[in-house]
């Protein structure tokens, strides 16, 4: 089952970043910070932010990367109407992405952004909550 991160997903727009920033309620993590708002829009968006402090270039990048798959693998549990930024911690920049994964969820399950149905953070299951067989 494939669960794309559509670009309609993303905020794009520095208006909508600044906006989160300024706006926005934050929630803390271990390894993750958040920071969401109430969408004017009605529709669940979600960006990255990551600063130049945090390590040099290709340290940022791989930080983006985590942070996009794991909400690409959460996004279809989200609540709608919210936007989200989120930030990773210095802690978050050296850990995996399964733990970035498991940190993203219980700080988005415990605010109640993530639906009833969500399977868990299995990575390896399905809807059902059935293992996929390879």
């Amino acid at each position: 089952m494939r669960f794309p991160f559509p670009r309609s997903s993303r905020l794009q727009r520095g208006w909508e970043y600044d906006l989160v920033f300024r706006t926005g309620n934050r929630l803390k993590g271990q390894l993750v910070r958040l920071l969401f708002l109430e969408a004017p829009d009605g529709r669940t968006r979600v960006g990255f932010a990551v600063g130049k402090r945090q390590g040099k270039s290709h340290e940022r990048n791989r930080g983006r990367r985590i942070l996009k798959e794991g909400f690409r693998r959460l996004l279809p549990w989200m609540k709608e109407g919210v936007w989200v930024v989120a930030s990773l911690r210095s802690g978050g920049m050296t850990a995996g992405a399964g733990e970035v994964y498991y940190d993203l969820a219980r700080l988005l399950g415990g605010r109640g952004m993530l639906a009833g149905c969500w399977p868990g953070p299995d990575w390896e299951c399905t809807e059902a909550g059935r293992k996929e067989k390879p």
